[in-house]
């Protein structure tokens, strides 16, 4: 199980050379990448601020938690800060097991509690000229579907 957070691109078949395991049959991979909206607005670029310390702690816990629930081999989660242009990958999380529903919940797990619980800040740069640090409001509502 790996987490960690970077201020250089995602290195994609780097990932996936990792989580390469023969005894697993599934491999789920989530990208998170920067689009050119959000909420009516026209977005020209992201940055991304970190409190890594406890970003990290958080971040294993995450990925620990996911190992416990669901029957998975390897899972990883990478997250960019710092300046972020249209299409870059924010986020990438990665997960092998031997069967896809296990691989699906558990990426769909991280993705979700990474979302809520790390401490990343995003401000988004609008066409407009304007900047404005921004919550997503839905993030939470999906995280709480895995409580039960």
């Amino acid at each position: 199980m790996s987490f960690s957070i970077t201020d250089t691109p995602i290195d994609l078949p780097a990932i996936r050379a990792a989580l390469e395991h023969h005894g697993c049959g599934a491999a789920v991979f989530f990208e998170g990448r920067v689009r050119d909206h959000n909420e009516g607005e026209a977005v020209d670029r992201l940055e991304y601020e970190v409190y890594r310390p406890l970003a990290q702690s958080e971040g294993e816990k995450i990925l620990a938690e996911a190992a416990e629930r669901w029957s998975i081999e390897r899972s990883v989660c990478i997250h960019r800060e710092g300046r972020l242009e249209l299409g870059e990958l924010a986020i990438v999380v990665g997960v092998v097991s031997a069967h896809r529903d296990e691989a699906f919940q558990a990426a769909r797990y991280i993705i979700d509690e990474a979302k809520v619980r790390l401490p990343i800040w995003k401000k988004e740069h609008y066409r407009s000229g304007e900047a404005h640090w921004v919550n997503c409001q839905r993030c939470g509502a999906h995280a709480h579907a895995h409580s039960g």
